[in-house]
């Protein structure tokens, strides 16, 4: 198992970076919230044309035949600029359960002309049960699904359906009604869903219903450990950048010792959490090796590492980086919210605990 950077996969993370860096800036992210718009369109377009929406869709189905390695990359890149685009919603959660249903509708996903999103709340774990919260009779479609990522940017909705089912659902349908909600990163913005006799096409059923919102839910806690190492490492960057620059005392407070030892210790995480993270991505890739016990690790710790770092780039920017201006608060919502989303790191480890055997009090890295 090969968990180094190809270069194939650094020509794709120089590529997505230069787009980020120059459409990108924390100022245009900052300026984001204000918006009423549920993502940024204009960057949403620049990735589809990178082809870095249906990276791990095979060329049949309108993508690159990549792997889910090469998404992985993707979303280290976006977590390190924060991105305000919905590509966990559609390129990863909507676009993984559509794969694995073997429906033609990932076409449009990968290609950027269509958004979707997985309607789950963005809470549900891998290995959860399916979470249908929706009803169907003689065709329609009626319930209601609470903090769905990425719904308000959606026009494709997917939805789990009692039976169990999987549907596709337009988002202009009769009887659909999103209501985004208010959350703590609004840079990934959530909403609840509500189906009131709403028309749909059932896309799976029975087994594989189940199996493909499964895919997606494990698909999707296995690559958000990469965005979580990206928002890791841009933090650790970011505090280091500016302990060498701001001067007390008459010395960089760099130079402290105390200061040395946390940065130097938040990298070592960082370098143990990243390997967890491409073993993630690589098996998920490959089925090389188990994907559940390969998942609950990375996410274990990658996801308490992300908020940890972020944690520390405000306190060591001082005042300033408790301001609004500064990005530090926008890497530490992210991180936070994203330390909730499929699963939290406790749910993590009692499924790394469940699967090899182990004490169901596992402690996180920063415990031991």
């Amino acid at each position: 198992m090969n968990l180094l950077y190809t270069e194939i996969e650094e020509d794709l993370r120089s590529s997505v970076r230069a787009v980020l860096t120059d459409h990108c800036p924390p100022s245009a992210v900052i300026a984001s919230l204000e918006s009423a718009a549920p993502y940024d369109a204009s960057l949403w377009e620049l990735l589809a044309s990178l082809g870095a929406l249906g990276l791990h869709v095979p060329e049949e189905h309108g993508g690159q035949g990549a792997s889910l390695r090469e998404t992985a990359v993707v979303l280290e890149e976006l977590g390190r600029s924060t991105a305000p685009v919905p590509f966990l919603g559609s390129a990863v959660l909507a676009t993984t359960a559509l794969l694995a249903c073997e429906s033609d509708l990932v076409a449009s996903l990968a290609s950027g002309t269509t958004v979707g999103a997985l309607a789950v709340p963005l809470t549900t774990a891998p290995g959860s049960p399916f979470p249908a919260t929706v009803s169907e009779e003689d065709g329609l479609l009626t319930g209601r699904v609470t903090s769905v990522v990425d719904a308000g940017a959606a026009s494709l909705l997917v939805v789990p359906v009692s039976g169990p089912a999987l549907y596709a659902v337009r988002a202009d349908s009769p009887g659909v009604t999103v209501t985004e909600v208010v959350s703590l990163d609004m840079t990934r913005r959530i909403a609840d869903v509500s189906l009131a006799s709403t028309p749909g096409v059932v896309i799976a059923s029975g087994d594989r219903a189940v199996a493909a919102v499964e895919s997606a839910l494990l698909v999707g806690a296995g690559l958000l450990a990469s965005e979580q190492v990206g928002i890791a490492e841009a933090c650790l960057e970011q505090t280091v950048r500016y302990v060498k620059e701001r001067h007390q005392f008459g010395r960089a407070i760099g130079s402290f010792q105390a200061i040395k030892h946390r940065l130097a210790d938040l990298w070592l995480e960082l370098v143990c959490a990243r390997a967890t993270a491409r073993h993630a991505a690589e098996t998920l890739a490959t089925g090389s090796d188990n994907p559940d016990i390969a998942v609950a690790l990375a996410q274990s710790e990658c996801a308490e590492l992300a908020v940890r770092a972020a944690e520390e780039a405000v306190q060591l920017h001082g005042g300033i980086g408790m301001t609004w201006e500064h990005p530090a608060h926008l890497s530490l919502k992210r991180a936070k919210v994203g330390q909730l989303a499929l699963g939290t790191p406790g749910e993590h480890r009692r499924t790394l605990g469940r699967l090899v055997h182990l004490p169901m009090d596992i402690p996180s890295m920063g415990q031991t």
